[in-house]
């Protein structure tokens, strides 16, 4: 399994539910690496999808909320046990939000890093992979500035 994450510069992800940067090229690269795979998730990310379910993968959702079962999706009461529900040959996909992220993070091989160079107000963070001994980062990728000036690059990082 793999993480995918847009982050600042802070590694925060989130406010009220939405991503804190709109960042086009961030999107496409999301759609290119989980399109055919398996995507596992926390219920407030699906929930934050404007058209449900993500189309082209298996949506494997973590929550807690008796009776929630949307359609489309596959549901589990713990981190744990949706990623048990995913067999040894697919690829998953680590998609959000924070609480799913931390649960799971270090069971991850790599984790695809778009790193947005600015600071805004979040209420969610992504694990600083800087500042854990157990990941390093394998490539810096493509960088870019989005349609509102914000730089940003895709960072890799590989967990030891």
């Amino acid at each position: 399994m793999d993480a995918i994450v847009s982050v600042t510069s802070d590694w925060a992800i989130g406010k009220d539910g939405g991503l804190l940067v709109p960042n086009k090229a961030d999107m496409h690269r999301f759609v290119q690496l989980t399109r055919g795979c398996t995507v596992l998730m926390g219920r407030k990310t699906l929930e934050s999808f404007p058209g449900g379910p993500l189309k082209g993968r298996r949506n494997v959702v973590v929550s807690r909320r008796e009776g929630y079962a949307p359609e489309g999706v596959e549901v589990f009461s713990t981190p744990e046990a949706a990623l048990a529900a995913t067999s040894g040959d697919e690829k998953v996909w680590l998609i959000g939000g924070a609480s799913v992220y931390q649960a799971l993070i270090d069971r991850c091989e790599r984790a695809y890093v778009t790193v947005n160079e600015c600071a805004r107000e979040a209420d969610s963070w992504f694990p600083n992979l800087d500042e854990s001994p157990d990941w390093e980062v394998e490539t810096h990728g493509e960088r870019g500035v989005t349609e509102a000036g914000v730089p940003f690059e895709f960072v890799t990082y590989r967990h030891r």
